[in-house]
């Protein structure tokens, strides 16, 4: 056998596409999906509640307006609805002016504070970059009010030692920002990529599942029903999500430590993850057969940015945002950043996995009803005898 007939062979040349088709669908679907880091850090949505009623409050929140990159600032709140909105993640930052800012200055009795507020049960991008802007914001802060207590203290330019030493504390102490983190993650990276890679653990585990249990739909046709079979495909996909759940989750226990009385949660939030995800990434199986698994890895690396751990949707380019909306993937992370390490309830995410994997099963019901046809189901030997004994008898 030559090499140039070897080269044509079905596994070689299947092997060249899928080597040329997924690089370009992992390049052309990543690249341009990161390109919103730091693209669209402006459209990440703050607010800044100015309670001050002096000068100094409206003179800051002004300027922060002004100076800010971020395209929707929202002044109009309170600071409790900015903190809920928060903790849901509608707001990226809230940065609350005290009703006795300014009076904290003119007195010079205490040291005059801003709150900055920061959610870190989301995306990472969001969370770092926040810190980084206050960092800023504080920075610039500090030494426009240090200047302006300068100015106030050589007014009194002949001074005794003791007191210039109190009066220098005093400038240097004059402003300090309160950077207030809510939902703490633990340190380490692989805390704040838990809630994606439980996720992705199930997402593939259920695709390369769905792969094989259609396959084995498909190669029994004739031995059942078509019903039949299909409800053996979930059950079977139902005894692979519990087993498998629980060695993931035990897994994540082992190395990152999640607190006991999240695990049952967990547990069942994973499973529901399993059988959401194998009805999704089953439709392409049921329709094309092998062939949409082709198309099943582009779309998996597609909610990877889709899914909110990295950025948020108000970040994301159109696709990634549009497929967000219907990706179980979104829904698993942010339930599981809720769950894991926020104050807020997991069940509207929940519910929304739940319905895209109730729309995923009954498209897949269709297809098994209308696009595969009927066979007859073919009796076994063993079968034919045991009714043959059954009529003796």
């Amino acid at each position: 056998m030559r090499f140039s007939a070897f080269l044509k062979t079905r596994g070689a040349t299947a092997a060249i596409f899928m080597g040329i088709f997924y690089a370009v669908a992992m390049l052309g679907i990543f690249l341009p999906g990161y390109t919103a880091i730091p693209g669209n850090l402006h459209k990440l949505p703050i607010a800044i509640i100015n309670d001050d009623a002096g000068k100094n409050g409206a003179m800051i929140a002004e300027n922060l307006q002004e100076n800010l990159p971020f395209k929707e600032i929202k002044t109009d709140i309170t600071n409790k609805h900015a903190l809920k909105d928060l903790e849901h993640n509608d707001l990226a930052l809230v940065v609350h002016i005290p009703k006795t800012f300014s009076e904290n200055i003119q007195k010079g009795e205490a040291t005059s504070s801003i709150d900055f507020t920061i959610n870190e049960a989301g995306a990472t991008v969001v969370s770092s970059t926040m810190n980084s802007v206050v960092t800023e914001i504080n920075s610039q802060l500090s030494t426009q009010f240090s200047q302006q207590t300068a100015q106030g203290v050589l007014m009194n330019f002949n001074v005794p030692e003791k007191q210039a030493a109190e009066l220098a504390e005093k400038i240097e102490k004059s402003y300090v920002g309160n950077v207030v983190t809510i939902n703490e993650i633990p340190d380490g990276m692989n805390h704040n990529m838990l809630p994606m890679f439980l996720t992705m653990a199930g997402y593939v585990g259920a695709m390369i599942g769905a792969m094989q249990l259609v396959g084995a739909f498909r190669a029994s046709r004739g031995k059942a029903s078509k019903t039949r079979l299909f409800t053996y495909v979930q059950i079977t996909a139902l005894l692979i999500a519990l087993v498998s759940s629980i060695i993931a989750v035990g897994v994540a226990y082992l190395i990152d430590k999640p607190s006991g009385d999240l695990f049952f949660g967990i547990v069942g939030q994973q499973i529901l993850n399993y059988m959401v995800c194998f009805n999704f990434t089953a439709i392409l199986i049921f329709l094309f057969g092998e062939g949409g698994m082709i198309l099943n890895l582009p779309i998996l690396l597609m909610q990877t940015i889709a899914n909110g751990a990295t950025i948020t949707r108000d970040m994301m380019h159109a696709p990634y945002e549009w497929m967000s909306h219907i990706s179980p993937m979104y829904y698993s992370v942010q339930a599981y950043f809720a769950n894991l390490f926020g104050s807020i309830s997991p069940s509207p995410y929940i519910w929304s996995m739940a319905a895209v994997g109730a729309v995923a099963m009954l498209i897949n019901m269709a297809i098994v009803a209308f696009l595969h046809k009927p066979m007859p189901v073919q009796v076994s030997e063993t079968e034919v005898e045991k009714k043959a004994a059954e009529i003796t008898a």
